[in-house]
């Protein structure tokens, strides 16, 4: 049967182990664990629509062998099919008691209670157990028991169960050496265990679907056709970032050629493919989120055909969840800003991907825009800043940051090329060349070094013998100061009296804005 042509269902099975196997290549992370939930979701829901239609396969069978009068060929076409579906009942039940014995064993109740989603811990004992005696290993036995009774049927099916490197699927060199219960249970979560099970069991129904198409071409009957068609819809993801595309497909579950469907995505008409098939995607808007930051919407899709000469229209509402993207902010110091300086943030949002657009506004501050995607420069002009974050026009979400003052510097006063000495002394001669440092706090200078540059804008300096001084006050602009006058005038025991007047800082963009402090220096000479 490997070179007939598959239907729909079974491609869309195909297509989900595909995306089974990539899933289980990944970090697991609670995003992945949620995925792998949707696709055991998904897969249930296929297999039991395939299972009844197994069901109308048999009867079909039953009904072309009461045609032709119940011939004894016939008949035991008939018992052969009933025969067919007993055995995969039996396979399918056996599945479903793993299933219960995963559950089980990671205390989990299954559907939408789960108390633990990964366990992975459990699933290995269950599965592979201590000596290659867990459940894995007789699964492996049971499901190629079923390959090789369908095998009397069609010759040359493949094994249900293969080890790794009897499976094409397996391309990775380290997965090469992995037994059927290793590749498929090894460090797995339980729910990407219990998507395995739906998967299987997707098999076994393809197996038997092959096998009972078999038999009735036999018996010249042909399977029955649906009697009622509806609308059907595939999400890529049921949870969406809100700024990302939430993508689904739209198209009926019966349908056939000549039918030439219109389609609706929210009472607007939506591209029909020639399979029958309309893409439906969308840009999901931000909602009233929960505290755990998911908001619930959906949308609706019509669809219409003729029917018996009639239009027949077929309405279908999927709901969906919209997320609440994180932004993970970076910075220097991301817990406070500093007043009135440049504090450099590179805001990102990892579930946008590429799509991602930002643009920022903040309340108490000034924002400009930095060179590279996601930065942004804050200029606090309050106690309290709020950064919000759009993208592509639609909001992300805010940030509030609180708001330091930027910390006074350390005046020092050097001599001679060292700082001067207010206990000891500092020889006259050694005076002659003064210069005051303005020294950043070390936090806020690593931090903001652009925004850390001060200066001694004005000081005065005082030879003062006794209580009176020994020559007029010497004012002084900028850091720097030549003292010959004081050197030559100066006797062991006077003393240099220096007031500071004023402090300068030029902050990132090159603007120079005072810094209201003062300072006195007494330095006895000798």
């Amino acid at each position: 049967m490997a070179g007939e042509k598959e239907t729909p269902r079974q491609k869309m099975i195909g297509m989900m182990y595909l995306v089974l196997t990539a899933l289980l290549a990944l970090q697991v992370d609670s995003a992945i664990l949620l995925k792998f939930k949707f696709l055991d979701d998904s897969l249930s829901s296929i297999n039991g629509k395939v299972s009844k239609a197994n069901d109308g396969t048999v009867k079909g069978i039953q009904a072309q062998v009461e045609k032709a009068r119940n011939q004894p060929k016939d008949v035991a076409v008939f018992k052969q099919s009933q025969e067919v579906r007993e055995r995969t009942k039996e396979t399918i039940a056996y599945l479903a008691s793993v299933r219960d014995q995963l559950l089980t064993k990671t205390e989990n109740k299954g559907k939408n209670e789960f108390a633990n989603m990964s366990a992975e811990d459990k699933v290995a004992e269950l599965m592979l157990g201590a000596n290659k005696d867990g459940v894995g290993y007789k699964m492996k036995g049971e499901l190629n028991k079923y390959s090789d009774y369908i095998k009397n049927i069609i010759p040359g099916v493949t094994p249900l169960a293969l080890d790794a490197g009897q499976d094409p699927m397996v391309t990775e060199k380290k997965q090469k050496n992995k037994n059927f219960a290793q590749l498929n249970f090894e460090n797995t979560p339980v729910v990407a265990a219990l998507a395995v099970l739906s998967q299987k069991e997707a098999e076994v129904l393809k197996y038997e679907s092959d096998a009972l198409k078999v038999l009735s071409d036999r018996v010249g009957g042909t399977i029955i056709v649906f009697d009622k068609i509806g609308a059907f819809a595939s999400a890529e993801s049921n949870t969406v970032a809100a700024g990302t595309k939430y993508k689904a497909e739209l198209f009926l579950t019966a349908s056939a050629s000549g039918l030439n469907p219109s389609m609706t995505l929210n009472g607007s008409p939506v591209s029909v493919g020639p399979d029958g098939r309309a893409k439906v995607e969308f840009t999901a808007r931000p909602g009233n989120f929960d505290k755990d930051g998911n908001a619930k919407a959906s949308w609706t899709g019509t669809i219409r055909f003729k029917q018996n000469g009639r239009d027949t229209t077929f309405k279908v509402t999927m709901p969906y969840t919209v997320t609440k993207p994180v932004m993970q902010i970076q910075s220097a110091s991301v817990q406070a800003l500093y007043f009135r300086c440049g504090n450099k943030l590179s805001v990102n949002v990892p579930a946008l991907g590429a799509q991602y657009d930002p643009s920022f506004s903040a309340t108490g501050a000034a924002t400009i825009k930095g060179a590279s995607k996601g930065e942004v420069t804050l200029v606090p002009n309050a106690s309290e800043v709020t950064l919000s974050v759009s993208s592509g026009g639609n909001p992300i979400g805010s940030q509030k940051f609180e708001v330091r003052r930027i910390p006074k510097p350390d005046i020092q006063c050097w001599v001679g090329g060292r700082p001067a000495n207010e206990k000891q002394g500092t020889p006259i001669t050694a005076v002659r060349n003064m210069n005051l440092k303005a020294v950043p706090d070390a936090s806020f200078a690593t931090f903001l070094p652009d925004d850390a540059r001060f200066r001694v804008s004005r000081y005065e300096v005082t030879l003062v013998r006794g209580k009176r001084p020994a020559i007029p006050m010497i004012p002084v602009s900028g850091p720097n100061a030549d003292l010959t006058a004081v050197v030559n005038a100066a006797r062991e025991g006077d003393r240099l009296y220096i007031e500071v007047k004023g402090v300068q800082r030029q902050n990132f963009q090159g603007n120079v804005e005072d810094v209201p402090m003062s300072k006195v220096f007494n330095i006895p000479l000798n």
